[in-house]
C-alpha cells in the first residue's frame, strides 16, 4: 500500500491530518489520566473512614485486652468493648468499599475518556487513510498504462475538467490521441497525488 503521495501539496495534507489524529489522542489520553487523578481525590474520606475505623478498631481492642484483667467483670467489660472494636472493623470496611466505588469510577471514566474518541477517529479517519492508500497503490501500478488511466481519468473527472480539454476528450481517447491520453492520464495520477 501507498500510504503518502508523491505531491507535496498532498503530502503535506496528508502528514498534518497524520499528526492531527496521533495530537487527537493524545490529547484525550491527558484528559483521561487529568479525569481520574481528579476522580481519585474522592477516596479521600474512604481514606478517612478506614483510618478512623483503624484507630477505634485499636483502641477499643487496647482496651478489650486490658479490660480482661479488671477481677470480676473483666470478660464481660472486654466483651462490651469488643463491639467497638467491631464497630471500627465495620467503618474499615465501608471506608474500604467507598475507596473501591471511586478507583473502580475513575478507571472506566478514564477508559472511556480514551475509547469514544479514539472509536470516532477510527471510523472517520482511518477509513479514509486506508481507501487512499489502496486506491494510490492501484494507480501506481497503473503509472505505465496511460491508456487504463486515461480511462479512469473520463470516468471520475468532473464534467467541468473534460469541458477544458479542446474537443472531445473521449473521441481522442478511442482514436488514440497520444497527447490527450498523456494528459488524461497525468490528471488521473496527480488526483491521488502520485507522480507521472
Amino acid at each position: 500500500m501507498k500510504w503518502y503521495a508523491d505531491r507535496p501539496i498532498r503530502l503535506t495534507r496528508q502528514v498534518v491530518a497524520d499528526l492531527l489524529a496521533v495530537g487527537w489522542v493524545a490529547l484525550w489520553i491527558w484528559v483521561a489520566t487529568t479525569v481520574h487523578d481528579w476522580v481519585l481525590e474522592l477516596r479521600a474520606p474512604g481514606d478517612g473512614l478506614v483510618s478512623a475505623g483503624g484507630s477505634i478498631r485499636d483502641v477499643f481492642t487496647n482496651a478489650a485486652d486490658k479490660a480482661r484483667d479488671v477481677p470480676l467483670v473483666g470478660d464481660d467489660l472486654s466483651g462490651a468493648l469488643g463491639n467497638g472494636t467491631k464497630a471500627g472493623e465495620t467503618l474499615t470496611s465501608a471506608g474500604n468499599a467507598q475507596i473501591g466505588v471511586v478507583e473502580d469510577s475513575a478507571f472506566w471514566l478514564a477508559a472511556a475518556l480514551v475509547v469514544i474518541p479514539v472509536l470516532f477517529l477510527l471510523v472517520t479517519w482511518l477509513p479514509v487513510r486506508l481507501r487512499y492508500a489502496r486506491k494510490a497503490a492501484g494507480i501506481e501500478k497503473l503509472r505505465d498504462k496511460p491508456d487504463l488511466l486515461a480511462l479512469r481519468a473520463l470516468t471520475s473527472l468532473s464534467p467541468r475538467q473534460l469541458a477544458k480539454f479542446d474537443g472531445d476528450p473521449a473521441v481522442a481517447w478511442r482514436t488514440g490521441d497520444t497527447d490527450v491520453i498523456d494528459e488524461l492520464a497525468r490528471r488521473e495520477l496527480a488526483a491521488l497525488g502520485v507522480r507521472a
